[in-house]
């Protein structure tokens, strides 16, 4: 299941602006008589949804407080406080898990957030505006990023230090080298 748009791909983005929220996980399916609830992890920062940490749930952004995690085969297994009753626990199956995106811990310098990309205007350094950043494939070698052309076509450029040269996140912008024979001579 995809995060909704308003928040994703990995830890990712907002309607193309900053988010208030990033979708951390997505509560499945009550599991035992405790209250606990099986989830899935949809964060590269699982070790921050500890006990005592604030989360938010559904688009309504519930809050509630972890009381208890622990590791399951589907990916997590999560008590929330107050919640300590398969019934209790089933209100929340279905819906998205949020953090506040202010409580987001900082990536290495020349790391983004997928949220902080979507949206950026991408410009090559020959060709001028390629258009905008809409999408973020992850390939597993390297992420791929899918370009909006102003004409509706899309140019998949592999985010590879040979190729995305320069990201300025206040100025929305990604400077990019084309690789030769991207474009056609019709510019698509």
């Amino acid at each position: 299941m995809t995060p909704p748009a308003t928040v994703r791909t990995a830890e990712t983005g907002a309607r193309h602006d900053r988010p208030d929220y990033l979708v951390v996980g997505y509560l499945r399916r009550p599991h035992g008589v405790r209250g606990e609830v099986v989830m899935e992890i949809h964060t590269d920062f699982p070790q921050r949804l500890k006990p005592g940490t604030r989360v938010f749930i559904g688009e309504q952004h519930i809050p509630l407080l972890i009381a208890q995690t622990r590791s399951h085969a589907e990916g997590l297994l999560i008590r929330f406080e107050g919640l300590d009753t398969p019934e209790a626990a089933a209100r929340y199956r279905n819906q998205y898990v949020y953090v506040r995106a202010a409580d987001r811990p900082p990536l290495p310098k020349g790391q983004y957030y997928h949220h902080e990309l979507l949206g950026c205007r991408v410009v090559d350094e020959r060709e001028g505006d390629l258009g905008v950043l809409t999408e973020i494939l992850e390939t597993g070698a390297n992420d791929v990023y899918v370009v909006r052309r102003p004409d509706g076509h899309e140019v998949l450029l592999p985010a590879i230090a040979s190729v995305i040269l320069e990201v300025q996140v206040d100025a929305r912008a990604v400077r990019v080298r084309l690789p030769a024979g991207l474009l056609d001579e019709t510019g698509k």
